[in-house]
């Protein structure tokens, strides 16, 4: 058991901000804090340093959600569909993608000029349905919603390079990351894998490039 006090921390020497809590996904820095989704309530958290922690937002019932923001800091959660936090804290739909695909949208990433990437997939995964590949639909800044990649083998954590020229997704029933080139428009091109036999589920981008 380490002794170190809860206000002391390293690399190799981790502590405890939270604890208590019943399904937690999606971590996100941001504004000081680490925000995250609390499938066991169906809340949205934020914790800064010191363990001070808050309910920021209301998420969708169930599992399979997650959170990013656009670049004026408005927040997006996912879910049965894409939804947006407003300034006076009320939600709003942000895009129809349910002319894009019948899906439950899971992971969402959102690069410098504005373009929200969510990924989703049409099975029921906890119901022991066969699994289908997924895809990754793009809403641009304008709102309108398209397909940009298919053949996702369970899509899951993605992460976008600072030069916002990569997006590298995991697919986790195939253990590998894939990684595509973001044109201007911001379609996805060059599919490649990006590293084989892992077992990604959720990812993050580290200072140097790093996925982890």
């Amino acid at each position: 058991m380490s002794m170190t006090s809860r206000h002391e921390s390293s690399p190799r020497n981790p502590r405890v901000l939270l604890d208590g809590l019943a399904y937690v996904e999606s971590p996100r820095w941001h504004e000081g804090r680490l925000w995250f989704a609390h499938w066991g309530t169906g809340e949205i958290v934020a914790v800064d340093l010191e363990g001070h922690s808050e309910v920021v937002a209301q998420g969708p019932p169930g599992l399979g959600w997650s959170i990013d923001w656009l670049p004026d800091g408005r927040l997006l959660v996912t879910g049965p569909e894409l939804l947006r936090q407003e300034r006076d804290g009320s939600m709003v739909r942000h895009a129809d993608l349910g002319a894009v695909a019948d899906h439950r949208w899971n992971e969402i990433v959102v690069d410098g000029r504005g373009n929200v990437y969510v990924n989703g997939f049409g099975f029921d995964f906890l119901g022991g349905e066969a699994p289908t590949p997924g895809l990754i639909a793009l809403v641009s800044p304008d709102g309108t919603a398209r397909c940009v990649a298919t053949d996702i083998e369970f899509p899951n954590g993605m992460v976008i390079t600072p030069d916002n020229a990569t997006l590298i997704i995991s697919e986790s029933f195939a253990g590998r990351l894939t990684a595509f080139d973001i044109a201007a428009d911001g379609s996805l091109s060059g599919r490649r894998v990006w590293a084989d036999g892992v077992g990604p589920d959720g990812i993050c981008l580290d200072v140097e490039g790093a996925v982890w």
